[in-house]
């Protein structure tokens, strides 16, 4: 049986993946839809380690902003990716579809506070590199595929042991 969590979900998680349970995260809950509350900005995703074979975070990751002062120096992005590697099972796929840099929807909502660029999964987030270490990232990705739905750049990655 497959379980997919879908990070910052609205009304009504996705299912990409066609998992067997969908649960869903977001500032209100809702759990008979399976939606449970959280700030993903600020509190860590309600779920034990490895729960998930699939996390997907759509139109998500630009509104988390990359550094807060609450009141010490925190890295909310870093620490949610932290989360994703944390709930995804061995091998579990993590999908992020985000309108990112240079296109226009990524910068004129004002809640996008989060840019994301072609580099940030591959150099930061993945599993040779992993330049968000830096920053306190504990976890590796493989970077399956990473291509352009319009101004969207769409993610695909696979959780991998850290090297």
């Amino acid at each position: 049986m497959t379980k997919s969590l879908d990070i910052g979900c609205g009304h009504q998680p996705k299912n990409f993946f066609n998992a067997d349970e969908v649960f869903g995260i977001d500032v209100r809950d809702d759990v008979d839809a399976g939606i449970y509350r959280a700030d993903l900005v600020i509190e860590p995703i309600p779920f034990p380690d490895c729960t998930f074979d699939f996390v997907t975070a759509h139109d998500f990751l630009e509104h988390v902003p990359r550094v807060i002062y609450i009141p010490q120096r925190r890295n909310p992005f870093v620490e949610l990716m932290n989360e994703v590697w944390r709930v995804l099972k061995p091998g579990g796929q993590f999908l992020s579809f985000t309108p990112a840099f240079p296109h226009g929807p990524a910068f004129r909502d004002p809640t996008h506070v989060n840019i994301i660029t072609d580099e940030t999964f591959p150099i930061y987030f993945d599993n040779t590199t992993r330049a968000a270490a830096m920053y306190g990232f504990y976890g590796a990705f493989q970077i399956v595929s990473q291509q352009w739905l319009g101004p969207h750049l769409v993610t695909f990655m696979s959780k991998c042991d850290v090297p």
